[in-house]
Order: C-alpha cells, then structure tokens, then sequence
C-alpha cells in the first residue's frame, strides 16, 4: 500500500509540472517569437518480481513476467520550434523570419544570443538593437541623415540618405541554423544560448538553401495555440484528479485494515 501511495505521489508532480509548463505557454501567448514547450513523461524503474521466460515446470517457461511500475516523471521540456504566424506591423525596423533561421544579438556578458523576435530599434549610436538593447550581429549601424530603411529579403540592409537619389547599402544580415534547435537552451528575454545538444550554429544569408527569408514590416507571433493548450490544461487537471483519487482510495483501504484487523 505504502507503494501505491508513492506511485500516486510521482503523478501528482509529474501533473503539477505539465501544469507549470502549459501555464508559461499560456503567459507568452503574446510574446513575439515565442516557442512552445512541451512536457515529455517517461516511466520510472520496474520492480521485477518474476523474469518472463523463466522456467516455471519442466519444459515449460514464462511467457510473460510480472513487473510493477513504480510510478512517472517529467524527464525533458521540449520546445517546439514552428512557424509562428506572421503580424503585418508597417514598421521599418520590424523583421521576422519566414523559415528556419535565428538573428544573433551580443548579449552584456559578451556571449551571443539567438531570437526570433526581430522588433529592433536603434541606439543613441545609430546601431539597431533589441528592446533591451542588445547589438544585432554583424553590427548594423544607420547614419544619422538616413531618410528610409529597407530590409530585403536576403538581408540586405539599404538606406536613403538625404540628398540623395539612389539607396546605399549599409550591411547585411545574417541568421543562425542549428542541426537540432530543441537543443538550445532557453535564456529568458526571448534568448536561447547555443549549447552541445542544439551543435554549433551556421551562419547563413537569408534565402540560401536551409535558412528562412526576412519579411520587413511583420513579426512572428508565438506559436502558442490557446485552444489547445486550454484542452491540455484540462487533461491535466483530470489526470491530478485521478492520482488524487488514487491516494484517497489506497488511505480508505489502510484505514479499513486498520480499524477491523
């Protein structure tokens, strides 16, 4: 019985957390160039009691074992790095990314981080930068006189100076592609940091083969679907139901055993 209650226990928190992490999906369903996570469950060790195909009689075995779970656990939180729907916002410094690809800012430690979320601005000295004015790398600067920005497709970025007649190109931007981005690991102020499961990143001009094309003037929304998250909200609080039911019957039954043997 004292098992019962402990495998009841392991879903209890294993429910709780899948909460907590639908719960962060739910609260980032504004937040640009969010990526949903997921909870993945995996089973916890088995306590053999009998081996299957162990002799039972002469010339006969087994043919299945008796093995009891002893409960569950959330083993990974995995982002799930889709396309997130593009929001037409007619501001010149928004960009979003149209595939795969992560625009690369300097953070304060002078690592580099990698974003989806392109709404950048610019410093007092004229470099485009995120909301918490992290440098877009390569560096980007925009002179003082420019008039209008345009951002292609493949990076490009151009600008029209006054007095001028004809665009001049500043720079180019490049994105980031990783082997696996489940692997990045998740920084918080819409960062994620390059680590050994996600490989290292290769640089690429937008366009090229494997890597997503700048759209100007949007930015990707979260891929945050509020009715399915809504409906995992829901399973989740039956499962906890159920683990609590669990405990609550395994107690009656040692109370029963208790109070009449």
């Amino acid at each position: 019985m004292d098992a019962t209650l402990w495998i009841a226990k392991t879903g209890l928190d294993a429910q709780q957390t899948r909460m907590s992490v639908i719960s962060n999906n739910l609260a980032n369903v504004n937040t640009m160039g969010f990526k949903r996570d997921r909870a993945v469950f995996e089973d916890l060790l088995y306590q053999n009691v009998r081996q299957a195909g162990s002799i039972t009689a002469a010339n006969a075995e087994a043919p299945t074992g008796l093995m009891l779970g002893t409960g569950t656990r959330i083993v990974a939180t995995e982002k799930l790095h889709t396309q997130g729907n593009m929001v037409s916002t007619e501001n010149a410094l928004d960009v979003a990314i149209d595939g795969a690809g992560y625009f690369q800012v300097l953070r304060a430690d002078s690592t580099i981080g990698y974003t989806r979320d392109g709404s950048f601005k610019i410093s007092s000295e004229g470099a485009l930068v995120t909301a918490n004015g992290y440098r877009l790398q390569p560096e980007i600067t925009i002179p003082s006189d420019a008039q209008s920005i345009t951002i292609g497709a493949d990076g490009t970025v151009s600008v029209m100076q006054y007095g001028q007649t004809t665009p001049t190109a500043i720079g180019n931007i490049q994105i980031a592609t990783f082997v696996n981005p489940a692997g990045l690991q998740a920084a918080g102020e819409n960062m994620y940091l390059e680590n050994g499961a996600s490989g290292a990143p290769q640089l690429l001009t937008p366009t090229q083969t494997g890597a997503g094309k700048l759209v100007q003037g949007a930015l990707e929304a979260s891929n945050v679907n509020v009715v399915e998250e809504m409906v995992n909200m829901i399973e989740t609080q039956r499962a906890y139901e159920v683990n609590s039911k669990a405990i609550s019957a395994a107690d009656q039954m040692l109370k029963f055993v208790n109070q009449n043997l």
